[in-house]
Order: C-alpha cells, then structure tokens, then sequence
C-alpha cells in the first residue's frame, strides 16, 4: 500500500529529475542558427582562429564596397580607346590601283583604261591582283617589290607605293582599300542571338554596338552579364549598369572578346524570417534592405534586431586596411566575412539601403534571447505537469489501495 505522503514524495522526486534533466539540456533544445552573442563576442576567439572576419556593418564598411565595385568596373580595369582608322595587318586583303599619266612609261601597255580629264586626260590605270598580307606583315607590288604595310594606314601604303614609282613611272598615283578585315576585329559568344566576329570600323565599335550587331541578348536585361576580356584582363558589370553609365560603354579594341552571361544571382536566407528560402535577384544588383522585403522581413516573435548577419566570401580588398593584413585567403583568394547589421540603431536601415547583396551571399537573422527563454519554460512546464500528472495518479492509485 503507498499512503498519500509516499506519493506525494515520489512525486517531489519525480518532478526534481524532470527539472534536473531540462536544465542539463537547455542548451539543446533546438536553434535555427547561432545566436547574436555567439556571432558578436566570438570574433576575436574561435572565428578568428578559423580565419573568419567579423565586420560591424556601418557606412565605413559599406563605402569600401562601394569603392571596390567602381574599381572593378570595365572604363576603370580596361579603360577608354582612342579611335585608331583602319591598319593593315596579317592576312588582310588589300585592292591596290596604280594611275600613271600620260605618255605612260611603266603602265602604258596596260590598255585598261583611261581615267580623270584635262591635265591628266588619258591617264593609265592597272589594277594588280589583290595581295594577302602575310605572316611578317608584307605585301608584293609590281615595281616596287616587298613592301612593309603592318600597322600602317591605307593612305600610308598609298604613299609608300608613289614614292616608290617615282623615278621610275609619270607621275604615279595609287589607291589601296582594304576588302578583308581578318586583323581588326571583336568576337562576341555566350547568350547572344548570333555569336559572332564584328570587324571593328576606323571609328571604333563600342561595347553595345558589337552586343547589337550581335541580335542582343537572349535574356532579359536584368538577368544578364557582360564580360569583356582584353590582353589577359577581365572586367564582368551586368549589362543594366553598362546601360545606365555611358562610361561603362568602352571603345573595343582588335581581339577583345565579348562574353554575353546569363546569370540568375541568388542569396540564401535562414533564420528568424518569415521565408527561409534560395532567393533569385536581378543582375543589376539588390540592398540589404530589399533582400529583406523579398522575403517578407523579420519574423516579430522570433528575430533579434541586432542580429542580421551577411556570410559571404569577401574580396580582401574590401577590408580594413588594419584588418586585411595577415588575414587567412581561401584557395580562391577570398576572406570568409560575417557582416553584422545592428536595426536597433535607426541608421542601420540607411546602411541596408546601400550594402549591396552578392550572388551566393547567406542572409541569416539570429532568433532573439527572449525566444530561448520561452522554449525553456514551455519545456519546463510539459515536464512538470507530467510530472503531477504521474504523482497524481500514483496518490490516486495509492488511496485506492
């Protein structure tokens, strides 16, 4: 027989090793993420010694970015090109007309016509078959032998080709047009109507008359990128930014090649918000504080203000000069960052406004303090109303007897 005060003791006991087992493991009752203390105050211990960077997100921070992302444009790695005219250079065609005038000494036999009036009536032309620039840059002419024409203009071969009849025909003129541009010219690839090889005029194409002559791009703006590769060097803008800033619209040179990309960029967003999802954006760019109404902002019962956090794989350049050095590169020459956004403070919603997201950026919002505590006691409560539960029906079972 268990009177009422055995039960009621064992019901002491009972309730004692629910209490004794919930605080063992309070710090397991389940989390979407690390808390804002731990991402805060562990910066200068674990994170540190792993290579991680913890960046208080301020307008420092973001007018570094800002920097980086206007060295890193296309008029800034490659730069602006002069208008050059048309040279001649290997495998290039050239059509080459020889006039001499009259009486005709080392043309005159060539009855191909005559051509102008007056002083020059009854001029002779001769017309030689078209040369093919070779390999070392020269081409043969009847009379005057080789010739070096790389790198030069068509009214600079002209020159040469008289100054070199000269003693030799009367009067001699000459005409040289280039009929096959294979030297001078731009390639465009990728998500273009028709990828192609653009001949670059004595003008100069610029960056999106080779996109146009092209057929486009097959995507939508938005979502696309170029790239522009150059001598080694390489500068990617979307294609939107390259629109809205004229200077971004360089003058191509002979061999750039021009890489149309499709580029759906996505950030994924844990933690204390109302959509934990991959969220794509455009390739213009997206703020902080537009990833965050992408995906419906904070959730009010869970998230700490204090604790918007930004992952990325960061440029070095980006940093602190003072926090830059010595710091740990990934294989890929990057800083693994933890950027913190403190929305307790009013002007943190300006920083939002100008920190742009990357493609691959983790957006995680820690759950608030507030939230653990509550889990504990509701967890406290189910034991211990179990636990009286239990003892009750013991003293029940107890009276009964």
């Amino acid at each position: 027989m268990i009177f009422p005060a055995t039960s009621t003791a064992i019901g002491r006991a009972l309730l004692a090793a629910a209490l004794t087992a919930v605080l063992a493991g309070c710090t397991s009752l389940g989390a979407a993420g690390p808390t804002t203390g731990t991402l805060r105050d562990a910066g200068e211990d674990s994170y540190a010694g792993a290579g991680i960077s913890v960046i208080e997100l301020d307008g420092g921070a973001v007018a570094r970015l800002t920097a980086l992302e206007q060295a890193r444009s296309i008029a800034e790695v490659l730069g602006e090109s002069p208008a050059t005219g048309v040279t001649m250079g290997a495998g290039d065609v050239l059509d080459i007309g020889i006039w001499e005038a009259p009486p005709a000494v080392l043309f005159g036999t060539s009855g191909l016509g005559t051509v102008g009036g007056g002083a020059q009536a009854g001029a002779q032309s001769s017309a030689i078959p078209q040369q093919v620039v070779e390999m070392d840059g020269s081409i043969s002419v009847p009379f005057v032998g080789r010739l070096d024409v790389a790198g030069q203009s068509p009214a600079e071969v002209e020159r040469a080709i008289v100054r070199a009849l000269r003693n030799r025909a009367n009067n001699p003129q000459a005409v040289v047009r280039l009929v096959q541009n294979e030297t001078r010219n731009a390639t465009v690839i990728g998500e273009v109507a028709a990828s192609r090889r653009i001949p670059l005029g004595p003008g100069g194409e610029r960056l999106l008359d080779a996109l146009a002559l092209a057929g486009g791009p097959r995507h939508p703006v938005g979502k696309t990128s170029i790239q522009l590769t150059r001598a080694g060097a390489t500068a990617t803008m979307p294609l939107d930014a390259v629109i809205r800033d004229p200077a971004q619209n360089v003058r191509l040179r002979p061999q750039d090649v021009v890489t149309v990309l499709h580029q759906p960029f996505s950030f994924i967003a844990l933690g204390a918000l109302r959509q934990n999802a991959e969220v794509e954006f455009e390739g213009g760019g997206l703020s902080l504080a537009q990833a965050l109404g992408r995906i419906g902002g904070l959730r009010e019962d869970r998230a700490d203000i204090r604790g918007v956090f930004v992952f990325r794989l960061e440029d070095p350049a980006a940093l602190d000069p003072a926090l830059a050095s010595g710091v740990q590169l990934t294989e890929g020459g990057k800083v693994p960052v933890i950027y913190r956004l403190n929305l307790a403070d009013a002007s943190g919603f300006f920083v939002a406004q100008d920190f742009p997201v990357r493609d691959e950026d983790v957006l995680y919002v820690s759950s608030a303090p507030l939230v653990d505590l509550q889990r504990f006691i509701a967890t406290l409560s189910g034991f211990a109303f179990s636990t009286i539960a239990i003892g009750s029906a013991l003293g029940s079972g107890g009276t009964a007897n």
